[in-house]
């Protein structure tokens, strides 16, 4: 279970490999103590992020701290899944980093516009990964101050 203080990022990710990974890489490279919740695709992350309350269901006790979302998702894609978060009152201060293997400068371009807070070409070089990954989330839980989404817009 995900403590109240304990910052959590949701992985949107449908590739048991590609998500395997960022988990060992999370687990053993990176020195940040960061709960971590997981999608498989975009109508489960919206599912998730659309709950009312306390998020008893999942046994989460509010939204994520970021998101880290690939693109190309079963079901609602991550395009979907960026513009309907990024037009919710409630959720749309949470930072929304896309984490895909789409290089398409139409991708790119799209979720900027969307709202993306930061567009990454997933490495196929694992230590780039690596690197990747850990400056990501040494910047987005170390040095910024991220909002509390659920306590900073009142329902």
């Amino acid at each position: 279970m995900i403590k109240p203080d304990d910052p959590y990022l949701l992985v949107v990710e449908d590739s048991d490999e590609d998500f395997e990974a960022l988990r060992r890489i999370l687990l053993k490279h990176c020195e940040l103590q960061v709960s971590l919740k997981r999608c498989y695709d975009g109508d489960e992350a919206l599912d998730l992020l659309h709950q009312t309350g306390d998020y008893a269901e999942t046994k989460l006790n509010k939204p994520p701290n970021l998101i880290l979302l690939d693109l190309n998702l079963p079901g609602s894609d991550g395009r979907d899944v960026l513009r309907q978060v990024k037009q919710d009152e409630r959720l749309k201060v949470i930072p929304i980093v896309v984490l895909t293997t789409s290089s398409n400068p139409r991708d790119i371009d799209a979720c900027y516009r969307y709202g993306a807070n930061s567009y990454l070409v997933k490495p196929m070089d694992v230590q780039q990964l690596k690197s990747s990954v850990c400056l990501l989330l040494n910047y987005w839980f170390e040095v910024t101050q991220l909002p509390e989404p659920a306590r900073s817009v009142t329902a």
